[in-house]
């Protein structure tokens, strides 16, 4: 016999209690008459030989009812020899070793540690296994496939895969950790596809698990089934980290023509034990650096250290952090562009009850443009290589007939004429640029002001000021305007009108570009557009809609495509070749401009363009974050982690136990065990009944 829960056994030693109290007797049951015993001190009586003896069934029951008891709870049951099942079969595993390249990587120690981990991994693989390694930074790439793991030696397999992954490199990209597992679940499904047949799917992921990994995509993505993830992390020698970023310099009129290039952000890892570095340009004589104090889990932005003069940094480099890889950043010091608007008119520069005053005033220079205002006379000629210099061309009064073919061509090769109707007069003007001739105007003074009440804030124009902070035009007064016909002008779009309904702005698309129309002059005349916080955002918005502000961005991340016709105003004709910071030149095929080499941080330079062309890459800030993911992070993003193996003895206890359980829950010989008990229990109660009769009948009977 066996007990499902033998500890309860235990409990037979309480059958002592019955024989205790069998044996320990305070009174005695036999009672005498007697005078008073008031003088005599109470004895208990002895214990003999023969009261021992006494009521030995009874005694003898209740100590069957305690063991019955016992036995019961013990749950017994009849053993029975286990059906023999062999273990499963170990069979062939698919396992995917997905190691991390990314520039975190390139932290002391670490390569060194995943080479190991790849080595161990390799030599747990059995004759039957399939293997795949991938590599993986911002993308993912293939070291060694399936096929190529099948088509290998089986006893070279090993080593061959090893010598492969030695030859890599940890580069200088991102972390795309959510994107790389996706890859390696993916790459069993195309095995599938192919008629491989794979085992156990195992994806084996060697990496630092920084926490500035990005994992896009893993929260709601759907495992394939029987895929598991086994996470094998290396750990640096200095955990601590202190990065820097490059941010944009402020863009404003005071910066203009300055050498302040960027600003820079340190930021510093939260169990960091140093707080004082310093920042200075790299390959700069007599450059001071600057101090930057951040204290553990912190950034601090602080300006790019001063230059000497008539010096141009391009380097920025941080001392004092334990790893640095991530502690230079490359600036490139911001060219303003040049941007040319004309005026055809005669108007004075200087006078203030003039258009031509307020236009040459609302673009002040900044750090990035530099928007130059020139007037053309009536006497003097409107040139192609004027018109080919400009995008923006304002007119507010009345033009010759050879300015008019000029402003045609203009439109059509896709400029833009800001028409402002200063006046009625100039409606002919109008029409005969919106090809309807005959176009009139009616001259309109508001009895007290005219407003805006209707703005397109769906046109590129308007939409800057579509936000609900800056859409009130209702602070404008306009004392006179034009009213016009919208109708007769082909194609024209009404952007803004007053609120007596009259058309305010108008655009006519002309040939690739457009004529613009405003009814009102911004003069003080007119109106008070000019003196309003609208008016330089808006003729900024009209500038950049006719491709005149022509802003570039010159700084990138590792691993970005840059557009290189986005670099230059100039158009293209030839094939581009672009220098990389280690020298090398790559030669792009004719009519390609975009570029995605940028596997390096540094300065790269477009050689085939006169001057160069010039811009920056640099590490992704996100590398600078080191600290290791929380352990529960990629579970609670739905990965499937790998479970603890269970012991093959803990598998053939547990599979007893249950085989135990199943015959106990049959044959439920406790029921029986408690029944017996209660029956006992009754006979011992009858026979404790029996023998208090009969003691009280021989107690009346001597008395």
């Amino acid at each position: 016999m066996s007990f499902l829960a033998p500890l309860f056994l235990i409990g037979t030693l309480a059958v002592a209690l019955p024989v205790v109290f069998h044996l320990v007797r305070r009174s005695s049951k036999e009672h005498m008459p007697f005078s008073s015993i008031m003088f005599l001190q109470p004895a208990p009586p002895r214990v003999t030989k023969r009261s021992r003896l006494e009521h030995i069934l009874l005694l003898l029951l209740r100590c069957l009812v305690v063991c019955l008891l016992a036995l019961a709870f013990s749950r017994p049951f009849f053993q029975r020899p286990m059906t023999a099942s062999p273990l499963p079969e170990a069979t062939g595993r698919a396992v995917v070793v997905l190691v991390d390249t990314s520039a975190s990587m390139k932290r002391e120690g670490l390569w060194a540690q995943a080479l190991d981990r790849v080595d161990a991994a390799l030599k747990q693989t059995g004759p039957g296994d399939q293997l795949e390694v991938l590599i993986f930074d911002r993308r993912v790439r293939t070291v060694v496939s399936f096929e190529q793991w099948n088509q290998m030696d089986i006893g070279q397999r090993a080593a061959l895969t090893l010598a492969r992954i030695s030859d890599i490199k940890p580069g200088w990209s991102s972390t795309q950790l959510g994107g790389a597992l996706i890859a390696a679940a993916e790459s069993f499904a195309e095995a599938d596809k192919e008629g491989r047949n794979l085992g156990r799917r195992q994806i084996i992921l060697i990496s630092d698990m920084q926490e500035g990994a990005r994992l896009d995509g893993l929260q709601g993505y759907e495992w394939p089934r029987g895929t598991e993830v086994q996470v094998e992390p290396v750990e640096p020698k200095r955990p601590t980290n202190a990065g820097v970023q490059w941010l944009a310099a402020n863009d404003d009129s005071a910066n203009a023509g300055t050498n302040l290039v960027a600003r820079i952000r340190v930021s510093n890892s939260a169990n960091a034990t140093r707080e004082q570095f310093k920042l200075h340009w790299a390959d700069i004589p007599g450059a001071a650096p600057s101090d930057v104090y951040v204290p553990p889990g912190q950034s601090r932005i602080v300006p790019a250290p001063p230059l000497p003069a008539n010096a141009i940094g391009e380097r920025l480099v941080l001392t004092g952090d334990d790893d640095d890889f991530d502690n230079t950043v490359y600036v490139l010091q911001p060219q303003a562009e040049h941007v040319s608007v004309l005026f055809a008119g005669d108007e004075p520069e200087n006078d203030p009850a003039q258009p031509f005053y307020y236009l040459k005033r609302a673009f002040q220079p900044t750090s990035r443009e530099i928007v130059e205002v020139t007037a053309r006379g009536s006497s003097a000629e409107l040139t192609p290589t004027d018109l080919a210099g400009a995008r923006l061309l304002v007119a507010a009064n009345n033009l010759p007939d050879s300015r008019m073919t000029a402003l045609q061509t203009f439109m059509a090769g896709g400029g833009t004429v800001l028409f402002v109707m200063t006046n009625a007069s100039v409606a002919g003007d109008v029409g005969r640029l919106a090809d309807a001739d005959g176009f009139t105007a009616d001259e309109i003074t508001a009895p007290n002001y005219a407003l805006l009440g209707m703005v397109d804030f769906n046109h590129p124009i308007f939409a800057p000021f579509a936000d609900a902070r800056f859409n009130d035009f209702t602070k404008i007064h306009f004392w006179k305007y034009r009213r016009v016909d919208a109708s007769k002008l082909p194609g024209a779009r009404v952007l803004a009108k007053f609120d007596s309904g009259d058309p305010a702005f108008l655009e006519i698309p002309r040939g690739n570009g457009r004529l613009l129309v405003l009814t009102s002059g911004w003069q003080p005349a007119d109106s008070q557009l000019a003196v309003s916080t609208k008016f330089v955002p808006l003729l900024c918005s009209i500038l950049d809609l006719s491709g005149g502000i022509h802003s570039t961005l010159a700084q990138f991340h590792i691993g970005d495509e840059v557009d290189l016709a986005s670099l230059t105003p100039a158009a293209i004709t030839s094939s581009l070749s672009v220098r990389k910071p280690d020298g090398a030149v790559v030669q792009l095929a004719a009519g390609e401009t975009r570029f995605s080499d940028t596997d390096l941080p540094g300065i790269y330079a477009v050689t085939s363009l006169q001057p160069a062309v010039r811009f920056a890459v640099n590490l992704d800030g996100a590398e600078s974050r080191t600290a290791m993911l929380p352990a529960d992070e990629l579970q609670r993003l739905g990965v499937p982690m790998k479970a603890r193996e269970i012991a093959v003895s803990a598998q053939i206890e547990q599979k007893r136990r249950l085989h135990d359980s199943e015959l106990e829950d049959r044959q439920k010989l406790w029921r029986w065990l408690t029944l017996t008990a209660l029956m006992v229990l009754l006979g011992e109660t009858f026979v404790a009944g029996w023998l208090t009769r009969r003691t009280a009948v021989q107690t009346g009977a001597q008395s």
